[in-house]
């Protein structure tokens, strides 16, 4: 990955939308390489997919939660299922697994507290293997899908 590779991807982080020509025109290319360039990345796997972002509380998703989870064990049995559910869950939107303890860290959307509850009640604390969770309400969210730094 060279330097224009790199320019490349800071673009379509910028604005995926944009055309193969609009592409080529800001990373000073012509079409041919700069489709060429394009197609390596996104098979080398450099570039995942390409999206809408949306905006959570324009679409009635107010209610913004950090869940933390501690297992009740940790083999390899409880682990997959327990990753495996929690894929599931719709309202997940990110899952992490920690070194230490806690043992996950997941960020819940919801339309509001009583929607979080329910899905608290009936979806999160009746995945596989949890012993414990704790959770905190986002207050304000400051930084929130940036670029990856190249």
């Amino acid at each position: 990955m060279d330097a224009v590779d790199r320019k490349i991807l800071a673009e379509l982080q910028q604005d995926g939308r944009l055309t193969v020509t609009e592409l080529a025109e800001r990373v000073r290319l012509s079409l041919s390489p700069c489709h060429r360039r394009l197609r390596a990345l996104e098979a080398s796997g450099a570039i995942s997919g390409y999206r809408a972002q949306l905006d959570a509380n324009a679409l009635g998703l107010t209610f913004d939660a950090l869940v933390f989870v501690t297992m009740s064990r940790a083999d390899r049995d409880a682990i997959d299922a327990f990753e495996g559910a929690v894929a599931e869950v719709v309202n997940v939107l990110q899952a992490q697994r920690l070194f230490g303890d806690p043992d996950y860290l997941l960020r819940v959307v919801a339309r509001d507290q009583n929607a979080f509850q329910e899905l608290y009640d009936t979806s999160l604390a009746t995945l596989p293997g949890v012993l414990r969770l704790s959770s905190t309400l986002v207050m304000k969210t400051i930084v929130d899908s940036r670029p990856l730094p190249l």
